[in-house]
């Protein structure tokens, strides 16, 4: 029997006007229920055509008052920032949980944006020193952009940001999108990722995901009281800030350590689960407290409650709105 789903593009998306600070509250949100036991988060299968190249499938289930299931299907190739192609790029299904009928489909990229920064944002929400007015972006493609707007959402504090990139030609897009969103903030181009890391009160890493890396930022360039922020799983961060921190932190302990276990991602100096001092769940539910000073080091996967909670908002407000095409299945 046929259905009607919804279809959102990215245009339909954009179109909505959603703000940072909504896409962040959304995170936490789906967190505090992840942390309070409610949700259903399997590791993210997937397979790898090319090398350093993904296709995952990214199921959750989110409990509580939420009650909402939904799949992402992304795929990650850093080779296509040299032809202009998005590095990321998926769909999104969204479930109604009493009949299993998908409600909705639409467009992962900017959902898959939008969220890894709020998750950069949350973990600088808990780890971050109030008053940090320094930040650091290391790779400064989308990612770089977002981490940036999410956290200064969050820490209007930052008045100073250093960037670094092996593209030269990375600085002038980045400064320029980024001076008319926060036209406070001074920016400073960096030679070196070690200039860039220099007295720095928050760092987010955002290089392309290696199952090799070299892991350049090293704990002799940074600071005593910190904050290193991945959102490129080991790509960045070598392992004496890791094994040095004073707490290291993920996004969830379970995908962590199947990651971790599969050989790749994680090893050499990364931290087994005794050395882990929490997840972003246990954090948001109020688990274990907020720790502001040492070295801080997060490793920030990108999990699918952070995409089920953005579709949930996205899928309310093109209801509102009217938006998106009507499709039968």
């Amino acid at each position: 029997m046929a259905y009607d789903v919804l279809f959102l593009s990215q245009d339909d998306i954009i179109s909505l006007g959603i703000t940072m600070k909504e896409v962040i509250d959304a995170v936490l949100k789906g967190l505090e229920i992840k942390g309070l036991g409610q949700v259903e988060l399997p590791p993210k299968p997937g397979v790898h055509p090319k090398e350093n190249c993904y296709i995952h499938a990214m199921p959750c289930w989110i409990g509580g008052d939420v009650d909402s299931a939904g799949l992402k299907w992304v795929a990650g190739f850093p080779a296509n920032i040299e032809k202009g192609l998005p590095y990321n790029n998926g769909l999104f299904c969204l479930n109604d949980t009493g009949t299993g009928i998908v409600k909705v489909i639409m467009d992962a990229n900017w959902m898959t944006t939008w969220r890894t920064g709020a998750a950069a944002a949350v973990g600088a929400k808990y780890f971050a020193a109030p008053d940090a007015s320094v930040m650091s972006v290391i790779g400064l493609g989308t990612i770089g952009k977002i981490s940036l707007h999410a956290i200064k959402t969050l820490f209007p504090s930052i008045k100073s940001v250093k960037l670094y990139d092996t593209l030269q030609s990375q600085y002038e897009k980045y400064t320029g999108e980024m001076t008319r969103l926060f036209p406070d903030v001074s920016f400073e181009n960096c030679k070196t990722a070690r200039d860039a890391c220099a007295d720095s009160d928050i760092i987010t890493t955002n290089a392309p995901i290696l199952a090799d890396p070299e892991r350049p930022i090293q704990k002799s360039w940074l600071k005593q009281d910190c904050l290193c922020i991945s959102s490129d799983y080991d790509s960045s961060l070598h392992e004496d800030i890791t094994a040095g921190a004073r707490v290291f932190c993920c996004d969830d302990m379970g995908q962590y350590l199947w990651t971790q276990e599969q050989g790749v991602f994680f090893q050499k100096g990364y931290p087994a689960k005794d050395g882990i001092y929490a997840d972003l769940g246990d954090m948001a539910a109020g688990k274990k407290p907020p720790v502001r000073d040492g070295l801080r080091a997060c490793v920030f996967m990108g999990i699918a409650c952070h995409d089920v909670m953005t579709a949930n908002l996205i899928y309310g407000k093109a209801m509102e709105a009217k938006a998106g095409q009507w499709v039968k299945l």
